[in-house]
């Protein structure tokens, strides 16, 4: 994934907004600014699991494993739940299955039936690399205090409310 490091500024926005009139110099900027910031904190979670032989994918299955009281779900559940296609669900599985994080439970009755269970070896790397996690968080977050953190979060909700922009592949094309 490309990092959003340069920023233009608003005398560079002003030569995108001269060829494309429908540019709001103000709105680009701060979306940019949210994307840099999102791409930063996500690179820097990569480089934080990595120490622990994670990646992003693998640790956020491990956790949805974990937040289930029989420490089990399904595949395709997995992948709803994480947001990606099954075969790519697939392709974390059969990693962590290799490194024995996670196990295959087939169903006594119809073998067909998979579940994805956590496994002790499991439990002990979420062990390992949720305190850190946990504690860097905090440290990022606590330069907000709590009125601002409520109110940040409102915001992102207002984003994440309008994020279909981005998924409807159809563009008004109309012009004024």
């Amino acid at each position: 994934m490309l990092q959003v490091k340069d920023i233009p500024n608003a005398e560079i926005m002003q030569k995108f907004a001269a060829r494309y009139p429908e540019t709001d110099i103000k709105s680009v900027i701060t979306f940019l600014n949210l994307l840099r910031v999102g791409s930063d904190l996500s690179q820097g979670l990569n480089s934080y699991l990595a120490e622990y032989d994670l990646l992003q994918g693998r640790w956020w299955v491990l956790l949805l494993l974990m937040r289930e009281d029989n420490l089990s779900s399904t595949p395709s559940a997995l992948a709803e739940k994480a947001g990606v296609s099954r075969a790519t669900m697939t392709g974390l599985l059969d990693g962590l299955l290799r490194e024995k994080l996670i196990s295959r439970v087939h169903a006594k009755i119809d073998r067909r039936q998979v579940q994805i269970r956590l496994t002790v070896l499991g439990q002990t790397k979420l062990d390992e690399v949720m305190p850190g996690y946990y504690q860097r968080v905090n440290q990022l977050m606590q330069v907000l205090t709590e009125a601002e953190s409520k109110h940040f979060m409102s915001l992102l909700q207002k984003i994440y409310q309008q994020r279909h922009v981005f998924q409807n592949h159809s563009v008004d094309k109309t012009t004024n």
